[in-house]
């Protein structure tokens, strides 16, 4: 009886993660802010450097056995290219989030407005902006609110305002097209253009569709040298149009080339490894902060993407997500 308890007594952890995951603090309708972990299914992509590949039913399944009830889903293979899903297999995919009791919030779709822009002739903004429309067109039919979308990564030797100008078309074209679908996008932090928190809100102010928004992390600032004080300015800043949310932390490791001419080591770029969420260098105290000033309400989605601390075994990843949803729910409080 004595072993039973003990045993019994040593799930309790686990037990109580679980259940903190679905009942955070933060989900306390009476404050002033609300934060909902996500899962982003690039964790289990098999995207980078030894990463596992899950399947996107195989990572659902895994979402809940973590105890997260809202994923965020690769719009691509492995996990949901459009392309292998007809309306068959939608039916079949949104039974099975049923059965699980596990929602989607947020379908990551890969856009780069600016691909082809070097080739006056080539549609870049109607392309992408028809391809944004097809997944709000599988968001709704599972009915989650958000599309994720990226800007665009800048070409060399097209103006830069030519570049800028073609990622406002397209987000304009694909804003009205996903507003049909009634769904609302969400611009991330990710690409080149409009990188700078302060870029990125002129964007959105120049956009100008009710249904467009931003995804702003934390990350992307932090690598620009915007952290701490200025990172949660940037939060303050951004709070007309915050909408969604995905962190990940990271290290920096310096990097050196030997020069044979000068006998010593002449400095490069850092390389950027990914930790433990609340291990690295960024401030998310700070981050979440300012979230909360802002009286944020919305989803907080955690990514395993780049080359993890610890490898990219199921066991491995498993454990940095648990240690996610720890480490959230102080941040949450």
């Amino acid at each position: 009886m004595r072993e039973h308890v003990s045993r019994s007594l040593g799930l309790l952890p686990a037990i109580a993660l679980v259940i903190a995951a679905h009942q955070s603090p933060a989900q306390d309708p009476a404050r002033g802010y609300q934060f909902t972990p996500v899962l982003h299914s690039v964790s289990y992509a098999g995207v980078w450097r030894g990463q596992a590949q899950l399947t996107l039913d195989q990572f659902l399944v895994k979402a809940k056995e973590l105890g997260f009830s809202n994923v965020e889903v690769v719009a691509k293979r492995p996990h949901l290219a459009p392309l292998d899903y007809n309306a068959e297999g939608r039916k079949r995919l949104k039974t099975r989030l049923q059965e699980l009791g596990i929602k989607i919030v947020c379908i990551a779709g890969y856009s780069d407005f600016t691909a082809g822009s070097e080739k006056p002739g080539i549609p870049s903004a109607e392309i992408h902006a028809i391809y944004v429309g097809e997944l709000a067109r599988l968001a709704r039919e599972l009915d989650a609110p958000y599309v994720r979308v990226f800007t665009g990564y800048e070409r060399p030797g097209v103006p830069f305002d030519v570049q800028w100008g073609t990622v406002v078309q397209g987000l304009k074209m694909a804003s009205r097209k996903a507003a049909e679908y009634g769904v609302t996008l969400v611009v991330q932090n990710h690409h080149d253009i409009a990188i700078h928190p302060d870029a990125t809100y002129w964007l959105l102010k120049e956009v100008n569709e009710p249904n467009c928004k931003a995804a702003f992390d934390a990350w992307s600032p932090a690598l620009q040298g915007i952290n701490g004080k200025e990172l949660a300015d940037a939060v303050r800043k951004m709070a007309p149009f915050m909408a969604y949310t995905t962190v990940a932390d990271y290290v920096k490791h310096p990097r050196y080339r030997y020069d044979l001419t000068l006998v010593n080591y002449i400095k490069q770029d850092d390389v950027v490894r990914a930790v433990p969420f609340g291990t690295g260098f960024i401030d998310y105290g700070a981050f979440f902060g300012a979230m909360k000033q802002i009286g944020y309400k919305g989803y907080v989605a955690y990514e395993m993407c780049e080359v993890l601390e610890g490898g990219g075994s199921v066991e491995n990843l498993d454990r940095t997500a648990r240690k996610f949803l720890e480490k959230f729910n102080e941040l949450a409080k």
